[in-house]
């Protein structure tokens, strides 16, 4: 069965949230739930390195990462956490849930969000966009273009092709 998912360029991202802004606002998701920041079913973390003059900071765009054996489903007592046979995407049956949160702390991306309702909601891979061959909101926003989605296949790809980049550049620049 065919696997789809997301491929992350960190050299690329600029930590700009426009993922994040694209994806709250296609899926309507409120920006305050009880005093607190609304659910974001894609986060921008950001990491610091070092102290001036050589502090870095890079940041890593996160989702739902539509795991091949996923931890979450593993421990739903409800079966509300459903992986699709056609293209292995995990999607959540919101009537199912039962708010008890055993997918949050089984996650290890921080991937489940809670709305005002109390049951979990995440990253559905934009299926009503993706079935239909289109891009999911993130990646279609990211002005560096860091975010790719497509089947394992497509994205190896892309990840052997930036491995080889990276490798010519780094050896171009040892030939000095």
């Amino acid at each position: 069965a065919m696997q789809k998912g997301f491929y992350f360029d960190q050299e690329r991202c600029v930590g700009c949230q426009s993922c994040v802004l694209a994806c709250k606002e296609w899926n309507d998701l409120p920006p305050k739930v009880l005093g607190q920041r609304g659910p974001r079913w894609r986060q921008v973390w950001v990491f610091e390195k070092g102290s001036f003059p050589s502090f870095r900071r890079s940041f890593l765009s996160r989702a739902c990462m539509h795991c091949s054996r996923p931890p979450c489903l593993a421990v739903c007592p409800s079966g509300a956490i459903v992986k699709r046979a056609e293209d292995g995407i995990v999607v959540v049956e919101q009537e199912k849930c039962i708010g008890c949160r055993e997918c949050l702390s089984a996650c290890p991306f921080g991937a489940p969000q809670f709305g005002e309702d109390g049951r979990m909601q995440k990253c559905n891979f934009c299926l009503e966009r993706t079935s239909q061959g289109r891009k999911p909101m993130c990646e279609l926003s990211c002005v560096g273009q860091a975010i790719h989605s497509g089947s394992m296949e497509e994205l190896q790809e892309i990840a052997a092709q930036k491995a080889a980049h990276r490798l010519t550049r780094e050896r171009r620049t040892l030939d000095l």
